[in-house]
């Protein structure tokens, strides 16, 4: 079994930020650059960009491209930063992870393309043509909601063998799924998606791991502090802010991670704006949560101390 793992340094929190969006939705790269200081900040271990949660869904490639080198020319070289990719074929994932890498970034997030629900031969097809083309390396990302397809363990088997994979991002709602992963893979590449409560927590202390790549980082400190106090050895501290990451999934998720008051992004982006930071608005077709549903996320905001 070869091991990938050390060919990247990626550990700990890791948000999946948002994209902050003007009035006129148009891409706001001054909010931008506030809302990356206040992460950067804040201790965040590294960064996504244009994940699920940066709405890449509604930005053309020549706008994710100015994000990349926007974010690559703040922040390259000061935390790890990983590049939203997926795309419906792998020449555009290809020519995204090629933008990122000359701006300054250190690995691409993809998924299987999205919509066509490909097989699983045709999983491995598309990730084996972005491993041949891409200049940095790749972390896998498994998300059901989003893609339709929940890959088994037998086929993210197959794709950790990849040469360039070198990191599964498992967000799968299903506890037993994650830790069939965390066990068989995690010898050969990272593998994120440790849930910051009592599971994740002795799971962590027990046989050790990568880490979370969590939605917004809207926590701040607390959430990178759950991974900071659990390498420290205070584990009463680490609990404490994984208690406090717990609240906010029960609160404004469902159990299979989908938002209670609309999108995700849109959830996030209410409590970014909540705390005076700047989240903006969301891009059709998605909407913005309601004034009604903006209060329950400010009054769990305030029951955590953030506000």
């Amino acid at each position: 079994m070869t091991n990938k793992r050390s060919r990247v340094g990626w550990q700990g929190y890791i948000p999946a930020i948002t994209t902050p969006f003007t009035a006129d939705r148009s891409l706001d790269l001054q909010g931008l650059g506030a809302l990356l200081e206040w992460l950067h900040g804040e201790g965040m271990h590294g960064l996504v960009i244009a994940g699920t949660t940066g709405e890449w869904t509604s930005m053309s490639a020549a706008e994710r491209k100015q994000l990349f080198t926007a974010v690559g020319a703040q922040l390259g070289g000061k935390l790890p930063l990983l590049a939203g990719s997926s795309a419906f074929t792998a020449t555009e994932t290809v020519d995204f992870a090629i933008h990122a890498k000359e701006a300054g970034f250190d690995g691409i997030l993809v998924t299987p393309p999205p919509y066509v629900r490909p097989s699983a031969e045709e999983i491995i097809g598309f990730y084996q043509d972005v491993s041949r083309g891409t200049p940095l390396p790749i972390c896998v990302y498994n998300w059901p909601p989003g893609t339709g397809i929940d890959m088994p363990l037998s086929l993210i088997t197959q794709l950790a063998d990849i040469e360039n994979v070198v990191a599964i991002k498992q967000s799968t709602s299903d506890l037993r799924s994650f830790v069939s992963t965390f066990f068989a893979l995690n010898d050969k590449v990272r593998v994120f998606g440790h849930s910051m409560d009592e599971h994740g927590l002795a799971l962590l202390q027990a046989r050790g791991g990568d880490g979370t790549m969590g939605a917004g980082g809207v926590l701040g400190r607390i959430q990178p502090d759950f991974y900071n106090n659990l390498w420290a050895g205070d584990i009463e501290a680490a609990r404490a802010c994984g208690l406090k990451d717990r609240v906010i999934l029960d609160q404004w998720y469902t159990p299979d991670l989908r938002g209670m008051f609309g999108s995700g992004p849109a959830i996030l982006k209410s409590a970014l704006n909540a705390q005076g930071l700047p989240g903006g608005y969301v891009r059709p077709p998605l909407r913005d949560v309601s004034s009604i549903d903006a209060d329950k996320i400010r009054e769990t905001l305030v029951a955590l101390g953030r506000i």
